[in-house]
């Protein structure tokens, strides 16, 4: 019982002072995935830089966080997502990328995300690609 009290005493310390990104174990692409696989333009808009690179199906712009959320917002609209997969993630430096596969619209999309860390220790999506997936014999 004390080892449980002490452990739950823990979490609600860890809990009440929060977890600042650079935290170990933290994974940024959590969040971001999830509201990639929920087609959640509006929330995944919030981790968007002031200014990104948007490539959706070949068509790429640098945009503000507005336009992006609006070209997020039009590709969800066009291709419900169904289901999102992150498939290797690396990290360099400042930055962090993940590649994953996006099911949506009954096609399989193939999904690059280059965050950036900022001095404060939250990270910013810089570049966000969205391509249909080739085959690959």
């Amino acid at each position: 019982m004390k080892r449980f009290l002490i452990s739950l005493a823990a979490l609600l310390l860890l809990t009440a002072t929060g977890l600042s990104a650079q935290d170990k174990g933290y994974d940024v692409f959590v969040p971001i995935g999830k509201y990639i696989a929920q087609g959640d333009a509006a929330s995944l808009s919030a981790w968007f830089s002031d200014n990104l690179e948007v490539s959706i199906i070949s068509s790429t712009r640098n945009c503000s966080k507005t336009q992006a959320r609006q070209i997020v917002k039009t590709f969800f609209e066009a291709y419900t997502p169904r289901s999102f997969d992150v498939s290797h993630k690396a990290s360099r430096a400042n930055m962090k990328y993940a590649l994953g596969q996006l099911n949506a619209g009954g096609e399989v999309f193939l999904v690059t995300i280059f965050v950036s860390a900022k001095a404060d220790g939250t990270y910013q999506i810089q570049q966000l690609k969205i391509d249909r997936q080739t085959a690959v014999y």
